[in-house]
């Protein structure tokens, strides 16, 4: 009896590996993949930078309010809260990570009886933002994504309250 001598298939002898086809759709499903999901990304990084706007400002007016319960009035017409007692936390301008925060008094009526805090965005995503807060607790939007706007809110996801 003679043996048949296999040397192989032809499914054995071809080459292994991607073809330059494939190749391309996968990095065609991975471009559009980033195209949706970057923006979100940075969209996602810009809203969990904005809180330190809010909670410093939300500080300051509190801060604010402690000074006119001891001195009858929000500071002097060049600055806010300037007496000796709120040393140690009216620094402004000041600047934190992602905004800087200025404060100004109504100086028309020559009393000093209101005030405006302002946290302008000055790092990371958070520049082209600029929010304030006034004695009445008034939260506005002026500046929300590079665009000027005149919100009654703090904006974080939309151009609108």
């Amino acid at each position: 009896m003679q043996q048949a001598c296999v040397h192989g298939t032809r499914d054995s002898q071809r080459p292994r590996g991607f073809t330059l086809i494939e190749v391309m759709i996968t990095v065609a499903i991975v471009a559009i993949l980033a195209a949706v999901a970057l923006p979100s990304y940075n969209d996602y990084i810009r809203r969990g930078q904005l809180p330190e706007a809010f909670n410093t400002l939300s500080d300051y007016r509190t801060k604010m309010e402690q000074y006119y319960q001891d001195n009858r009035n929000y500071g002097s017409s060049a600055a806010c809260a300037n007496n000796a007692s709120a040393n140690t936390w009216n620094t402004f301008p000041t600047t934190l990570t992602y905004f800087t925060y200025t404060c100004a008094t109504n100086t028309t009526a020559g009393n000093q009886q209101s005030y405006t805090i302002t946290a302008t965005g000055s790092g990371g995503r958070a520049v082209g933002h600029v929010y304030t807060i006034d004695e009445s607790g008034s939260r506005k939007t002026t500046q929300y994504k590079g665009s000027a706007v005149n919100a009654s809110c703090w904006l974080t996801n939309s151009s609108s309250c």
